[in-house]
């Protein structure tokens, strides 16, 4: 019998660095310490040879930032249009080969909004192109037990965080009966870098969001909210705060968005007919 066909994958390279090192610095009583600091490394994106655009990242997971940008940004269908991704730290670079191309890259680099995110990212085209084409899953709903429980892995997880600080983290996580799953946590010195991390995983394991939960660390901009209504994702929560605009656009594509969420805390801002309050 023949074995199952792999999912395509592109050739990747793994070339993650170092998320934190080690400074010397004087503490308030003048003693000396060594303190852990977070990585920050330019990574400038070449496709077909073409100079894009430099990222500022933590180079945590360079192959899947760079192809979770490209697939946010809308300048790639498909991971099967992606041939190779290959990341060269010695020239702070990742150049993609692509099958056909980038889908209409002079006109969509010739609009740029440089974004709200830290670090100053930048989305190409119009901010709300093909948002009136998104539909979120009808059916799904989000018990308040399981964002209780996502709450508390998020709060027991291990993060580069807690070693240095300076970062932001996102988790995708499943919406399950009996509580939330982990799947993948991703920390940059961006949170628009780390939701396209996810994002690049996403496609590179073949998974839908429709049955997920995205969490983040930072505000919940317009920008954060288009990106996870691009993954198909119909939860959205965030220990922090919301822009007007992404309450705008998190209405408009019936997403729930929760923010101000730790602990057993929490603001249902909208989507409240997906939530389920009490006990799961």
């Amino acid at each position: 019998m023949n074995a199952p066909a792999m999912p395509y994958r592109p050739v990747l390279t793994d070339a993650a660095r170092p998320s934190t090192f080690t400074v010397q610095a004087v503490d308030e009583h003048g003693a000396p310490r060594e303190v852990s600091i977070a990585g920050e490394h330019p990574l400038t994106l070449y496709v077909d040879k073409r100079e894009l655009l430099t990222l500022m990242t933590l180079g945590a997971a360079p192959e899947a930032l760079t192809i979770g940008y490209l697939r946010n940004q809308r300048l790639i269908d498909s991971i099967d249009d992606i041939v190779a991704v290959q990341v060269d730290w010695d020239v702070n670079a990742v150049s993609v080969k692509t099958r056909h191309g980038l889908r209409d890259l002079d006109a969509r680099t010739a609009k740029q909004t440089k974004t709200s995110g830290c670090g100053q990212g930048t989305v190409f085209g119009d901010l709300m192109e093909d948002i009136d084409n998104v539909r979120l899953p009808a059916g799904a709903t989000l018990a308040q037990q399981t964002l209780y429980d996502l709450l508390e892995r998020v709060r027991q997880h291990e993060t580069i965080y807690k070693q240095s600080g300076a970062v932001h983290g996102c988790a995708l996580a499943v919406n399950a009966p009996d509580g939330a799953e982990i799947l993948m946590f991703v920390e940059d010195v961006g949170r628009h870098n780390a939701v396209d991390a996810i994002a690049g995983r996403m496609w590179l394991d073949r998974l839908e969001g429709d049955d997920k939960i995205f969490y983040t660390t930072g505000r919940l901009t317009s920008e954060m909210v288009i990106k996870c209504a691009q993954m198909g994702i119909p939860f959205l929560v965030s220990r922090s705060g919301l822009t007007q605009m992404g309450y705008e656009i998190a209405t408009k594509v019936g997403m729930t968005m929760i923010g101000r969420a730790t602990n057993r805390h929490f603001l249902l801002f909208t989507g409240a007919g997906r939530f389920r309050a009490g006990s799961a």
